[in-house]
């Protein structure tokens, strides 16, 4: 069965001190969670430029950088199912890489995408794909398995046809380099994540989950809404159909990942609602 986490990501604004960050893990075990997905973004103390960029893009890391998460980790009877890290880390220094992530239990290293990088470019994604190969080979000699995570950038048409993603797929090699692939991100730029989760196979190792939709209530000002993120069940990603199809793979962990839009305001109360859904079908 697989894992049900949490990726820390979410939990930036919740984890900001010590009894903070052990008060929501112990929330997220009791929701019926096993798991959390650490970020190096956040296991780290990040620099202001670090922390500009995630706050532009809608997740910020907060200030736990500081904490000691791998006792916090270890009192919470969570598994880290992977670590997020950046490419440009594990190319400089795949040995340090490796040995953290055996430190916090997990096998697995993912690498989230790239900053300002021409994904409609064919060249540019192959040679992207030969870097992934060299850090997957690296970590590989080091008991580590790579991980790619995609976001809606990697579905831009690039000159030729097709997308960024299935270039990724065709160019690495199997042996170093898989998939934790985000269906959110996926269907937010109009492709079908089922048809991109047949493409993967058994090479999506992880799926990070998130539903899809509008809290509008009452009468519409205009005829076209804007979605976001949803609580899982209350939006309209077909996730009953995605589950049976990453349990067939099958998966290692399911994780959850949203950034806003919450219950409240509050992650803690959306990942406490969205554990109804992962506990009726994981």
């Amino acid at each position: 069965m697989a894992i049900k986490a949490v990726q820390q990501f979410m939990l930036g604004t919740v984890m900001n001190k010590e009894a903070q960050a052990a008060d929501t893990m112990k929330k997220m075990k009791a929701a019926g969670y096993d798991g959390i997905e650490l970020c190096g973004f956040m296991i780290h103390p990040s620099s202001f430029m670090v922390k500009m960029m995630t706050k532009a893009a809608g997740m910020p890391v907060g200030n736990g950088g500081k904490l000691d998460w791998k006792r916090l980790v270890a009192e919470s009877g969570l598994q880290v199912v992977s670590v997020h890290q950046d490419l440009g880390s594990i190319e400089r220094n795949p040995v340090a890489i490796a040995e953290e992530a055996k430190a916090f239990g997990t096998g697995k290293i993912v690498v989230t995408g790239m900053y300002r990088f021409p994904y409609n470019d064919a060249n540019e994604v192959k040679k992207l794909a030969a870097r992934l190969n060299q850090a997957g080979e690296a970590l590989k000699a080091e008991g580590i398995n790579l991980l790619y995570h995609n976001h809606n950038c990697e579905f831009l048409q690039v000159s030729g046809g097709g997308n960024a993603y299935q270039i990724l797929i065709d160019e690495t090699d199997p042996a170093f380099v898989n998939f934790e692939f985000d269906s959110y991100w996926c269907a937010e730029c109009g492709e079908n994540p089922l048809d991109v989760m047949e493409a993967l196979g058994k090479r999506m190792k992880l799926w990070h989950i998130n539903d899809r939709g509008t809290k509008q209530t009452g009468p519409c000002m205009t005829p076209i809404l804007k979605s976001d993120s949803m609580e899982l069940g209350t939006g309209a990603m077909p996730l009953a159909l995605l589950s049976e199809k990453a349990k067939a793979a099958p998966i290692d962990a399911v994780i959850l990942e949203s950034h806003r839009n919450w219950i409240d305001k509050s992650p803690v109360k959306s990942f406490e609602c969205s554990a109804k859904f992962l506990n009726a079908y994981f």
